[in-house]
């Protein structure tokens, strides 16, 4: 089925089935970025106004508070970065701002196409700034040890990282593949909510990417939607492993034990917050979970998972053990489908689901990924 057709037929135009079954995503970013613009200027306007009608646990209003820090960063690179003559040599010049954060910004490097005259490769080069009070031995061991992660990572769930290189201001550069289609967490802002098929694909995906990842002996430990980049047709990449652990070694059977809270607080399971160890593929798995529910619900399920610290995560315990569940999983149509997220939410991480058996469920094996997603398997 082509967009112009589900359109006539009143499917959104960035999901739509088609006639054998399965489905297709169509992402567009200027549009989506268009749209989230004049979300933010609304918002801002009733909270100017001393309006301020937003529900307390939506996407949209840490979205607003996370805008407004990153204004100095886009303020601060507004003349563009230094960029060096080998960054620009070997993968073009660095233009658009594409994400912010903490760390800094991302930009895409254009790059003329030898081989197709006319066209040009794109990459995304993420600019890592000094943090404050940080040492430039321990700036350089902290970008080291992220690039030493991400660039062993070759999945088609996980972004495909290229090389590490220094501006000519001395800062690091991280060069990746370039994913049009955004991220999920500005996907979910505009979208409001996904379609059940379009969410299913993307947390199939993610889970496949977990799944590899622990594999390999590595947790990220920052799962959220801001951390998965998709492509313009749907394929969902894992990227950013600033707080990634490697709890095994190639030659160890056991993994390790780690410490430390770390992740945004949504996502953070709860026994990061009681427990002086904990495992953290069962911290992957929580996050996972979340993230599901946010792309279903269009919301976070709580702002902290600690008991008698916040509302809804201290009425979920208590919900858990009633037969009618709670409410905002209860939603969820299909049995099955609520069993596992059940199962990845337990508070014990010890009964928790790991990314592969939520992989062989019944409900997860039944799910059909797009085209795009299924590259490379």
């Amino acid at each position: 089925m082509n967009e112009k057709k589900a359109l006539e037929e009143g499917v959104s135009r960035r999901f739509w089935l088609t006639p054998d079954g399965g489905h297709e995503h169509h992402l567009k970013v200027a549009k989506r970025k268009q749209k989230l613009q004049d979300m933010l200027k609304g918002f801002w306007e009733r909270k100017d106004k001393g309006h301020e009608d937003d529900k307390p646990l939506t996407l949209v209003a840490d979205w607003v508070d996370q805008k407004r820090t990153e204004e100095k960063a886009t303020t601060d690179h507004k003349n563009g970065p230094s960029q060096s003559q080998s960054l620009v040599q070997k993968y073009g010049k660095c233009q658009e701002i594409v994400g912010h954060g903490a760390f800094g910004i991302v930009r895409v490097a254009h790059k003329p196409d030898a081989g197709a005259p006319g066209r040009e490769q794109l990459f995304a080069v993420k600019e890592f700034r000094q943090r404050p009070n940080e040492s430039a031995k321990k700036y350089q061991k902290r970008l080291t040890s992220e690039f030493c992660l991400s660039s062993s990572m070759q999945h088609p769930n996980v972004i495909h990282t290229l090389d590490l290189l220094q501006d000519d201001k001395g800062d690091y550069c991280e060069v990746m593949e370039y994913c049009a289609g955004g991220d999920l967490y500005t996907l979910i802002l505009s979208a409001g909510t996904l379609e059940v098929l379009e969410a299913d694909c993307y947390f199939k995906q993610l889970m496949r990417g977990v799944e590899y990842m622990h594999e390999m002996g590595v947790a990220h430990r920052d799962l959220k939607p801001e951390n998965l980049l998709l492509t313009q047709h749907g394929g969902l990449k894992i990227t950013d492993f600033g707080n990634g652990e490697c709890f095994r070694m190639a030659w160890e059977r056991d993994a390790h034990m780690t410490a430390g809270l770390c992740g945004s607080a949504p996502y953070i399971a709860p026994e990061e917050y009681v427990e002086k160890e904990f495992d953290p593929r069962a911290v992957d798995a929580w996050a996972c979970g979340i993230i599901y529910m946010a792309m279903r619900t269009g919301r976070h399920l709580w702002r902290v998972a600690q008991k008698d610290e916040d509302e809804f995560f201290t009425r979920y315990l208590e919900d858990r053990r009633e037969e009618s569940g709670f409410r905002p999983i209860e939603v969820l149509r299909r049995r099955q489908c609520r069993n596992v997220i059940y199962s990845i939410l337990d508070p014990n991480p010890s009964r928790r689901l790991t990314a592969r058996q939520v992989l062989q469920s019944e409900w997860v094996k039944e799910v059909k990924v797009c085209k795009a997603g299924d590259e490379g398997f």
